[in-house]
């Protein structure tokens, strides 16, 4: 008798084992199932973002007639043909890339390293009317530059700035946008035990933000010195408002310039390569700071 049971509960046995197998295995084509598809939707999304650039890099080696006889998918021979009528254009090309390049490097370092200390202020210390500081911060956030655009543009030509990189710079020291984000990161990066021990230790406050909160935060500083670059690049409002002499422009207004020339004397292939030539840059700098990004973003957005 006491056989028979045993019997019935190893077989019992199994069947639960087996049962849990072909669980297992559903879960494991499942998981498989929705890992492809995930990786279809991902090279499609690559797809459809690298295209363009295709096409315009495809576009820059080809000549005005080819241009106007339609769309090919393989490359011409007109590449040192366009960058040499770029480099003789009446807009100078290699000078407004220069300008933009230094307008863009000191925004982006002005913009990323005091709204992270605005951050680091509004994150460690406590005052008074702190959280309406900082919800005062983050109205400005909904106001848009074209409504400010005719205030700063008469506030400008009163204190003699117009035609000058200064209202193109020191404007981008407030960025509401990258306080915000900073604010957040320390959230999860930053803890104020941290803080306290260095002021034990008898750290001041500048070097306690610059020896000790800084680098903490290099993924974020990373990611927020890309996007400020990349926004100040391809600025064209205010820039176009503010800057007369032509040495002084920056390569989104030579290229509007150059878009807009005479039709007799208007070269989309050369159009084509100067907007590809002004890319290199932030190319560049993405490459140089893309290992940041993945981690300032992913440790940004979520609050410890």
């Amino acid at each position: 008798m006491s056989e028979r049971v045993s019997g019935k509960g190893a077989g019992l046995d199994t069947g639960n084992e087996a049962f849990k197998g072909v669980g297992r295995t559903k879960k494991g084509m499942g998981l498989h199932a929705r890992r492809v598809i995930a990786y279809i939707v991902l090279i499609l999304l690559s797809f459809l973002c690298l295209f363009w650039f295709y096409i315009l890099f495809i576009n820059a080696t080809r000549s005005r007639g080819e241009l106007t006889a339609g769309f090919t998918p393989l490359p011409s021979s007109h590449l040192a043909e366009n960058f040499e009528n770029m480099l003789g254009s009446p807009q100078p090309i290699v000078r407004g890339m220069l300008n933009s390049i230094l307008v863009a490097s000191l925004s982006a370092f002005l913009c990323v390293y005091f709204s992270t200390m605005t951050a680091y202020a509004i994150h460690v210390y406590e005052f008074k009317m702190k959280r309406f500081m900082f919800t005062f911060i983050l109205m400005i956030m909904m106001v848009p530059t074209q409504v400010t655009a005719l205030g700063f543009l008469q506030l400008m030509n009163k204190i003699g700035l117009i035609n000058s990189y200064i209202p193109l710079i020191v404007p981008s020291i407030a960025a509401p946008a990258t306080f915000f984000y900073m604010k957040q990161y320390m959230e999860s990066t930053l803890p104020l035990a941290l803080v306290e021990a260095s002021r034990i230790d008898g750290a001041g406050e500048f070097a306690t933000f610059n020896r000790i909160s800084l680098p903490l935060m290099k993924p974020a500083l990373a990611v927020q010195a890309i996007f400020t670059f990349v926004g100040s690049w391809n600025n064209y409002f205010v820039p176009a408002l503010i800057l007369k002499d032509n040495k002084m422009k920056t390569l989104p207004i030579l290229i509007a310039e150059l878009r807009g020339a005479d039709f007799l004397k208007f070269d989309m292939g050369v159009v084509y390569m100067t907007i590809a030539f002004s890319i290199f840059p932030v190319i560049l700098v993405y490459l140089f700071l893309s290992k940041y990004i993945v981690g300032g973003v992913a440790l940004g957005s979520v609050k410890g």
